[in-house]
């Protein structure tokens, strides 16, 4: 399955749109669309998780090198309308307590 990544800027807040799979082969495009906005001192980076049906280890990956660079240029980063399914690998990862994740959940796609 492909990924598409749309960007869209409000202002000092980047937001992308992640449509597809976020697995081994797709990860490497959302960590070049993703890590160069929370390289930019006091960024507001919001995801929108929302179309991502389905992500691996390795895109759990990009979203930690994400918010290392969130920690290293005082800047955010934002999770929001992820699946159930995509919410509960980040649950089960402990991810959800050191991450910003938005608390609305999807459906159970």
């Amino acid at each position: 399955m492909n990924l598409e990544i749309e960007r869209l800027d409000n202002g000092e807040t980047k937001i992308l749109k992640v449509n597809g799979e976020v697995d081994v082969y797709t990860a490497p495009q959302l960590k070049e669309a993703l890590v160069p906005l929370t390289k930019q001192e006091g960024a507001k980076v919001i995801v929108d998780l929302e179309n991502v049906t389905y992500m691996d280890s390795t895109g759990l990956g990009v979203f930690i090198g994400a918010l290392k660079s969130t920690k290293e240029y005082n800047s955010e980063m934002r999770l929001v309308s992820m699946h159930d399914r995509v919410r509960r690998l980040f649950e089960i990862t402990g991810l959800d307590s050191i991450m910003n994740i938005d608390t609305t959940v999807r459906g159970g796609k």
